[in-house]
């Protein structure tokens, strides 16, 4: 264990100045990526960083003979670097000075990988209580492995680039593992069985976010796209710092555990008598409670409604609280009786349905009370809302006019917690400060990370950006590149293509387009794409069996950066030839040969000049697709897996399949 706590790096230190003016006084400290179970890159010099009093040494010494002395700037802060062996453990590294003394044990040497994106990264091996991942309780059980191990980013947001985040390394067990994200735990797993070394992952992902939040302010000046937002951003950003310094913080749980066990000393809001005569925002229910002035946010609200039953002699025994779904968590009263909630991840479009007691109902006025915590993304409760019995007509609709009370802002990775009493009207109008705003999740998340040294990242995002392919073709590669230049390395950055699934509203049918400049990414060199048309569901955005994305994803990390013999791509469109009433389509990747699916080639459209696409015959002659239809004489462009819910129908004969792509 070490022997001085490395939490005293994210507040408790003592940092002056002497009457000089120069010299910064600190306690010895180090990044706290730096603990205990650790994995550091194998045969690589390392970065490793802290804090401690200007100009005084430091020495870094590790078990398998490295040595390293430093000093402190005049801002305390200092960095080396440390000669790491080949792939082996367990190991120790000592940090000391002549006043205190860092011991880290259970150190690893290895492959590190970043894993990073939006929900289908962050998905937990244990699954959702809607959405599961394919055999994972068999794997869970057999994920005993310490040469598997993880360090989980805290979720946080940030106006401004962060040095420090709270977080430990876990070694794969039964009880670490069905909290890991399941795409990098397959990752790693195929890694380790195939490379025999231990391999560390730093997983950092948020559930529906988009590719501008994971980018630099910088990295996004050169899009331009964002500017004005970022400008707003940080047009507020002292009255931001201003405003919360003042209240009680408390960190985001990251279990389901904490979250049960989550309070902001506000359980009397929920009481029959409580005033709430003073709170100044309504809202219609069912719809989002994210919004304050048409700004959203992320955090706790309670919600309250009054409801009248005439007679109490009228109501039956077995009554039901029925709510279509609160996105993300709930705890939920009636006349101050905890009738039921659910609290975790994953828990944000499940019906509740809480039993209730008659004798907790009263005759003529009740209360609803309701605290909805959300934690990123659109906020919500779904309806309907209706309290009814099981067995009997009677029932109570609580749809509509609602009071609504923010108790806590997330921001900076904190809930910031306010009393009941909290005068709001200086609170900043924050402009979409949340999970999805620019470059808020690259400065909590992604910047304390830097130099941290990785092998590469793997990526699984994109349905936020669904309606914007255009402005992904750009911003994509952009952030790849922003994140190389963070890191001064350009190392393989490997992605999952989003999976078919009938999106809604104004990104119904786009999600085809945001594939296809998913595809045009791999013009970024080092960058590798795995393609899910083949296990996706229409119905579900979460397609369960992750275990074929990670295995796809370390065959490409296999074949690129381990020299493994493998064939880790599908077939890529390369070009298309004419040829009198018929396309010719050639691939790049087709392995040892192309081949279709079960159903044969379906899902191949063509058009001509005029590009009014009709369904094409398709057929596979000496490794290249020909297409025709009877229809089209003078044939020009041709396209594949064009809609939200295609599939796939051609693949190589490894089993791989082709991505979507059009020849516009």
């Amino acid at each position: 264990m070490k022997k001085l706590m490395i939490l005293l790096f994210l507040g408790a230190i003592c940092a002056c100045k002497n009457q000089d003016g120069k010299t910064v006084v600190k306690k010895l400290t180090v990044s706290s990526l730096f603990t205990d179970h650790m994995v550091l890159q194998q045969q690589d010099l390392v970065s490793v960083w802290g804090e401690y009093t200007t100009n005084k040494k430091i020495t870094i010494s590790a078990s398998w003979g490295a040595t390293q002395e430093t000093k402190a700037d005049s801002l305390g802060k200092w960095h080396t670097k440390l000669q790491t062996p080949k792939a082996g453990g367990p190991h120790s590294i000592k940090i000391q000075s002549s006043d205190g003394e860092i011991e880290i044990q259970d150190v690893a040497i290895g492959e590190v990988w970043l894993a990073s994106g939006q929900s289908n990264m962050y998905m937990p091996l244990k699954g959702w209580p809607n959405e599961s991942v394919n055999n994972s309780e068999n794997v869970i059980a057999k994920a005993k492995n310490p040469n598997i191990r993880f360090f989980k980013v805290p979720y946080g947001l940030s106006t401004t680039p962060q040095d420090s985040i709270v977080g430990k390394w876990l070694v794969s067990s039964p009880t670490t593992a069905e909290d890991f994200s399941a795409t990098a735990y397959f990752f790693a797993k195929k890694l380790q069985e195939a490379l025999n070394v231990p391999i560390g992952i730093i997983q950092s992902a948020v559930n529906g976010t988009p590719a501008e939040a994971w980018t630099s302010k910088n990295g996004l000046r050169e899009l331009g796209d964002f500017n004005t937002i970022m400008d707003e951003m940080s047009g507020i950003e002292s009255k931001t710092k201003a405003w919360f310094k003042d209240f009680k913080k408390q960190s985001i749980p990251q279990t389901e555990a904490e979250w049960k066990s989550l309070s902001f000393n506000d359980e009397s809001l929920a009481n029959f008598d409580y005033d709430d005569s003073n709170w100044s925002h309504t809202m219609t229910i069912p719809s989002r409670f994210d919004l304050i002035n048409n700004k959203e946010f992320d955090g706790a609200v309670w919600l309250r409604k009054t409801f009248v039953i005439d007679n109490l002699n009228d109501i039956p025994d077995d009554n039901t609280l029925i709510i279509g779904g609160v996105d993300d968590m709930d705890a939920t009263y009636i006349n101050g009786k905890y009738v039921g909630g659910l609290v975790g991840v994953g828990y944000h479009h499940t019906l509740r349905e809480f039993a209730v007691s008659k004798a907790i109902l009263k005759e003529g006025k009740n209360t609803i009370a309701i605290r909805a915590i959300d934690t990123g993304g659109p906020g919500e409760i779904i309806g309907p809302i209706q309290l009814k019995s099981k067995t009997k007509s009677w029932g109570i609709a609580l749809e509509g006019q609602w009071k609504k009370k923010l108790i806590a802002d997330i921001f900076n990775g904190q809930f910031i917690t306010y009393d009941e009493n909290t005068e709001m009207s200086g609170r900043p109008n924050l402009r979409n400060l949340n999970s999805q705003s620019p470059n808020v999740l690259y400065n909590a998340m992604i910047h304390p990370l830097v130099p941290y040294n990785i092998k590469g990242a793997i990526w699984y995002q994109g349905e936020s950006n669904v309606g914007r392919a255009e402005q992904y073709k750009n911003l994509f590669p952009l952030m790849i590149k922003d994140w190389r230049k963070q890191w001064k390395s350009d190392f393989p950055f490997y992605f999952v293509q989003i999976a078919p699934f009938t999106y809604g509203g104004n990104e119904k049918n786009k999600s085809q387009q945001l594939r296809n400049v998913q595809r045009l990414a791999l013009e970024t060199e080092k960058t590798g794409m795995v393609v899910t048309l083949d296990i996706g569901d229409e119905f579900k955005i979460h397609p369960s069996e992750k275990e074929t994305v990670g295995n796809r994803l370390a065959n490409l990390a296999l074949s690129n950066e381990y020299e493994k013999n493998l064939v880790a791509s599908g077939p890529l469109f390369k070009n298309v030839d004419v040829e009198e009433n018929r396309l010719i389509i050639s691939f790049d990747n087709i392995g040892s040969g192309l081949m279709a699916g079960e159903n044969g080639l379906i899902n191949f459209e063509i058009a001509g000049a005029d590009k009014n696409y009709k369904p094409a015959n398709a057929k596979i002659v000496a490794e290249k697709v020909i297409v025709d239809n009877a229809n089209i004489s003078t044939p020009v462009y041709v396209r594949y897996a064009w809609s939200d819910k295609s599939t796939a129908s051609l693949f190589n004969k490894e089993g791989l399949p082709a991505s979507t792509f059009t020849s516009e």
